[in-house]
This record gives structure tokens, sequence and C-alpha cells, in this order.
């Protein structure tokens, strides 16, 4: 690739690079660029939202560069404020190091194994005295800190800011220093982090890296970004069929975001995909149907994402039965909850086990004959069902809503 190829291989998707043109002298070089990226393990596992950044690093990984993937064990016990209203709880060094360990896992889905730095942050942070830590501090001003949006923001809302935290761009900033980055990647909440950075490499007599960022991938709700809390996330350790079912569930807009920012689809290609769709050559759910089979090839090979996606067309759009209903064991604690007797009244399983939102809509939909046990039909909204030892049940609520009961 000519530089200019390079520059937009690598710009795809990007939400801002700073500064554009420090990057392209610095591919004009020739020379190998040291690329960072860096993640607390402040969770056990990734979800595609984590990717984004991840799939970038792997970008300059293919043009040959230095990725490497920096695990902050140290700066994880503080917790970075971005993003976050109130100060974080702090985690144990025993927790960071136990997810620490699956992130290894996880990351080497995408990245390859063989060309990437793994580094952790405790290698210098560890070593820090005292005085290391006031001369760091020396370095930056409290009113250039406090133009952090979450700093601000929390001082205009009489709100508390721990002092610890003021340290977090601080050591992030060194991060870059002890690795001598040319450039870093993050997401684009990391915005303030990744410009102190900036600022420490000078301090520090070192040429500025370019930070590039990346745009928050939404949640499958289109709404709120990517996160376990909101539960609108795809794990990238899920099983296939349920990445594949969440991604088809996403609305037609997102998927043009999903495609730009978690495949390799050329800017070209999107646009051309984009047009096919809107002069109806491409139907929606064909382009859908190829997006969630590609990123759950990514994860778990085409073999598995072919599998994925003939199960989906399976259950979705035939309606018939999965192969592999996901079992539901129905102990003596579950059973006492229900009353404790020989039998229950279906509506209340389907309540209980949420296969309903409630005993009067589970009662509805038995009426409606949306319900069947065994794959026979139930439409007795007063229907029982013996809970005999051993039984197994096949429950299916609706068109799409399937689950095996054992009863032990």
């Amino acid at each position: 690739m000519t530089v200019e190829e390079q520059l937009a291989y690598l710009k795809k998707g990007t939400a801002e690079i700073i500064r554009e043109e420090e990057l392209r002298e610095r591919l004009k070089t020739g020379k190998p660029l040291r690329v960072k990226l860096g993640v607390d393990p402040t969770a056990p596992d990734l979800h595609l939202g984590h990717t984004v950044v991840l799939r970038k690093l792997k970008h300059f990984q293919d043009l040959g560069h230095t990725a490497i993937f920096l695990i902050g064990d140290f700066t994880g016990m503080i917790g970075d404020p971005s993003g976050h209203a109130t100060t974080r709880p702090p985690l144990s060094h025993e927790e960071v190091l136990e997810n620490a360990e699956t992130y290894k896992r996880q990351v080497f889905k995408v990245l390859d194994p063989a060309r990437t730095e793994l580094r952790f942050n405790s290698e210098w942070h560890g070593k820090f005295t005292s005085e290391g830590l006031l001369r760091l501090g020396a370095r930056f001003t409290l009113a250039r800190m406090i133009e952090h949006e979450e700093f601000s923001s929390r001082l205009a809302n009489k709100q508390p800011i721990a002092l610890h935290e003021l340290y977090y761009p601080l050591l992030q900033g060194y991060d870059s220093v002890a690795l001598e980055a040319d450039v870093e990647l993050g997401a684009s909440e990391q915005k303030f982090n990744l410009l102190v950075a900036r600022e420490i490499q000078r301090e520090y007599h070192q040429t500025p890296q370019v930070a590039v960022l990346m745009p928050i991938l939404p949640g499958l709700d289109g709404v709120q970004k990517m996160s376990k809390t909101f539960d609108n996330y795809v794990g990238i350790t899920e099983p296939p069929t349920q990445m594949f079912g969440k991604l088809m569930s996403i609305s037609d807009p997102l998927m043009f975001t999903y495609y730009e920012l978690l495949t390799d689809i050329t800017p070209a290609e999107l646009d051309l995909l984009r047009r096919n769709i809107k002069a109806g050559k491409t139907h929606p759910m064909q382009a859908k149907l190829e997006l969630a089979r590609r990123i759950v090839a990514d994860f778990h090979g085409e073999q598995a994402a072919a599998d994925a996606q003939a199960e989906f067309e399976r259950v979705f759009r035939r309606g018939e039965a999965p192969q592999v209903l996901p079992a539901r064991r129905l102990g003596a604690a579950e059973r006492q909850k229900l009353g404790g007797k020989p039998s229950v009244r279906l509506a209340r399983l389907l309540d209980f086990l949420k296969l309903a939102p409630s005993r009067t809509e589970a009662e509805r939909l038995i009426k409606q004959g949306a319900v069947e046990v065994d794959g026979q039909r139930v439409d007795d909204p007063r229907a029982e069902l013996v809970l005999t030892l051993g039984r197994t049940l096949s429950l299916r609520v609706g068109k799409h809503r399937f689950e095996k009961i054992i009863v032990e």
C-alpha cells in the first residue's frame, strides 16, 4: 500500500485522529510503529463493543506495526473515571488479575498472538515510589485536570471526586512513556486521557503519540452504548446460535454501523450495500444475515457460523423447533416456590420461568393456542402439569420461545 492507501485503511470507522498529519508523517518513514491499546480488566468478559478498538489494533498489526495490548492490572484497581458520574468502587489486585486472565484468552480471537506484545502496567507502576508519584503529579496542573468532562460535571453538581481518580489520566499517560508509544487507540470517551498522554510524553522528552479515537458501539437497542449494565450486549464467547440471534434483532439502520465497525467491509462496499437496499435490489434481512454470519465466523469459525444461520432460519423463519433446546432444571427449591405440590398450573410455570411477562399474559397466550407442551397445543388456561421426578418437558411459547424442563 502507498502511504495514502494505508492512511485510508486505518481511518476507516474512526471518530477522530489527533493528529492525522502526524500519523501520515510517521507512516512515510516506513518504520514499524509502536501502537498501544490499554484495557483495564474491571469485568471478566469482553463484548463486541470492546472489539471495535481491538479490530483497529489488528489493522495496524496487519500493516506490519507492533501491536501492544496493555492490561491495566495496576490502573484497574483505581478505575477509569471516563464515562462515570461517581467514583468507581475499587477492585482488589486478585480480582483484577483473575479478569486479566480471561482477557488474555479472549483478545487473541482478534489479534495475532505471535505478533502481539502483551504487557501489564504493574511492570512500572508497581515500582513507583512516593517520590516518583509526586514527581509525576508535578508535571500536570489541577486546572487542566478538571477540564475532564466527568470531573467538571461532578464539581458543577457538587458530587465528590476522590483524589486517587485525578491520578488515573497521569498513570495512563505514563504508560505511553514506558512503552514509547507512537500511537494510542481508545474509545472516543477516552479522548481526555489520550491527550494527557501526549503532554506527559512531551514532559519526558518523547515525541507525542498520535491518538486514534474510535466511536462507541451502540448496543442491540440502538440507544445506549453496548454494555452488560443495559443488557444490550453480545459477548464474544457466547455460543454461536446466541450471538447470531442477538445480531439478527438489531434495527436495519443500526446494521450499517455494525458493518462499519465490526467487519472489514470497505467504505465502497458499504456504500454499494446501502444503495442496493434502498433500490430494493438487496433485502435488509439478507444483508443482516450476512452481517451476523461474518461476525460469528470471526469468533467461532465459518462452520459454526453456517450452523448458527441454519438454526436461526429453521426456528425464526420456518417456525420449527431448534435442534438443541436450552435446558432448565426444576429442583426441590424451585418446586417449593411453585407451591410444593405434585402438579402446577401451566400459566404459573410459564410466569415463574419468565417465558411470559406475567401469569395473566401466560393465560392469554394459552387461550390463543400459542403454547405447546411436548409438541401438543394447550388452550385451557387452567391446565395443570404433573411434576414427576425425572420428567422432561418441552415447552414452546409463541413462535420463537423454546425451553426444556427437567424435573429433579
